[in-house]
């Protein structure tokens, strides 16, 4: 794919949707972080209900580390793999007061080092709550990318990578957003909706459907 597609592409998504945003809910940093955790292998639907009730008792790391892992438990056990999920919020609350004076640290290195935090959780803090440069690839940008022919590759580092260096600048921040809702509910894994797809003109999948 050229640079011009690749233009066009994100110049179409922007028009559509100028700002756009996670569908999970947070008012703080660290709110995104948790729900960002909570998230591996399930929906934003499903942990919205669960933060919805975790987050009016407890949405700071000394609040959450007073609830206990039990405690957690209780509010997230409608979640996939919550017994880990909890343990890892508890030791990420302390390590969070402990090392970063209870604020979430704005760095890659520092973000992965917290427990259940990994490079595709930092990317979604970094970009999300302190508007850096950096690409979340989920499935959904996975798929989307290699699909279209946006950004190729075999792995989801690599489609990383070739999406840092290949989105225009002037994309960039957004691009993650963008991508990801394109693959939620136009680029779907199954059956894509190419016949309703903004982009399809431009696209280089070569099995396009209805």
């Amino acid at each position: 794919m050229n640079a011009e597609k690749r233009y066009q592409i994100f110049a179409r998504l922007r028009a559509q949707n100028p700002e756009p945003k996670t569908e999970l809910e947070y008012s703080s940093p660290f709110e995104l972080l948790i729900a960002v955790m909570l998230s591996a292998q399930a929906t934003d639907v499903s942990v919205n209900k669960a933060t919805r009730q975790l987050f009016p008792i407890a949405n700071t790391p000394a609040a959450l580390l007073k609830l206990g892992v039990e405690g957690v438990k209780q509010h997230i056990r409608t979640i996939g793999l919550f017994n880990t999920k909890a343990e890892n919020v508890i030791k990420t609350c302390q390590l969070i007061l402990d090392e970063h004076d209870g604020e979430v640290p704005r760095t890659r290195e520092a973000l992965e080092k917290l427990p259940g935090v990994g490079r595709k959780t930092a990317n979604v803090v970094l970009n999300t709550a302190f508007r850096q440069p950096a690409m979340a690839v989920d499935t959904h940008i996975f798929r989307v990318s290699n699909r279209t022919g946006i950004a190729k590759g075999k792995n989801v580092l690599e489609v990383e990578k070739r999406l840092m260096r290949l989105v225009p600048k002037e994309f960039l921040l957004d691009a993650h957003h963008w991508l990801i809702l394109h693959g939620r509910y136009v680029c779907m894994a199954r059956k894509p909706r190419c016949g309703s797809c903004l982009i399809e003109d431009l696209c280089e999948f070569k099995e396009k459907m209805d």
